[in-house]
């Protein structure tokens, strides 16, 4: 009993492990079932299982009235909480990609990953990328029906856009590509401050510690998982994806690594288009918390929806997709 009350991390308001290895979690449990039919949007979801021993599977949104003789783009959504807490199935992640769905039209996988502590990264990486293999192969009928694999977006926010950001650099190596990649608020860090320290320097000891508890205690700061200044210009301008849209806003503490984060793209040699949209006033994934009638939430969901949907005959000049899906 000592040893299971004897605490290792306290991350409140995320989570606290136990020097046993209990994790205690305090928010993110929650989940919704996927349902055959949503009564507002007439989305229909559903459960999928991309790997059942690791386990890896995912939520599958479908718009209403899918089209009998051509395809939906295809969205792979990573949800956020910093890898420890959340899940595709949790009742923030699934009003918001029921609207997504039905308003940009898309088919979205959103994945669920191991999270950390008990299953510290590069888990979450791992378990992402085979999901985008598994969203390749067509293994889903949905995805054979419905899916089409010239038009795949990538998407996350919080720790999910940094997920994606991930992903988008592995494709880049591997000279695969996604249309486009949309992160929003992305969960980067770095020893050094970025842009004003003041908005930062209050964060940096809890940043440090919830980084170390869920990277397994290996990895710093400037490690190019959580700092892609890290990684160097080149790895960026080798990005798998052909359009990038970065969301930040205002009183988020990660506003400026965002902006860094577009800047250093414009200045890599990337051959892709990037923008930016920052939202005044808000904080970090606002957009989660609040109702689709707040105006400032349905405004990022509009250019959500604008970069989902725009140029979508466009894309994939310069990539090819994997040797079965060509």
């Amino acid at each position: 009993m000592e040893t299971d009350s004897a605490i290792l991390h306290d991350l409140s308001p995320l989570f606290r492990q136990y020097k046993s290895g209990r994790v205690e979690r305090f928010s993110g449990t929650t989940t919704v079932f996927p349902s055959p039919l949503d009564p507002t949007t007439g989305v229909s979801s559903k459960l999928a299982v991309i790997n059942p021993f690791t386990p890896v599977s995912a939520c599958l949104y479908l718009p209403p009235n899918p089209p009998s003789t051509s395809k939906l783009p295809l969205l792979i959504y990573f949800h956020g909480g910093a890898f420890c807490i959340e899940s595709a199935f949790s009742q923030t992640y699934h009003p918001h990609l029921t609207s997504l769905a039905s308003l940009a039209r898309l088919l979205v996988v959103s994945v669920e990953y191991r999270l950390a502590p008990e299953h510290p990264l590069p888990a979450a990486y791992d378990d992402c990328w085979s999901a985008v293999k598994w969203v390749f192969s067509r293994a889903d009928p949905w995805l054979a029906r419905f899916g089409d694999l010239r038009q795949v977006f990538l998407a996350g926010d919080s720790a999910g856009a940094n997920i994606a950001h991930r992903m988008a650099v592995r494709a880049g190596l591997e000279g695969l590509g996604f249309e486009g990649m949309a992160l929003v608020h992305p969960y980067f860090w770095g020893s050094e401050a970025v842009g004003s320290e003041g908005r930062e320097k209050s964060w940096r000891a809890w940043m440090d510690g919830l980084w170390r508890a869920v990277s397994g205690g290996e990895k710093g700061m400037d490690d190019a998982w959580i700092n892609p200044a890290a990684e160097g210009e080149e790895a960026v301008a080798r990005l798998g994806c052909r359009r990038v849209l970065v969301c930040v806003a205002e009183r988020d503490p990660m506003r400026e690594r965002g902006r860094a984060y577009w800047e250093m793209l414009k200045g890599s040699g990337w051959r892709g288009e990037v923008e930016i949209v920052e939202t005044e006033g808000e904080g970090h994934v606002f957009h989660l918390e609040k109702t689709e009638g707040d105006g400032k939430a349905r405004e990022l969901m509009d250019d959500l929806v604008r970069f989902f949907t725009k140029d979508r005959e466009k894309g994939w000049e310069g990539y090819r997709l994997p040797d079965d899906c060509a």
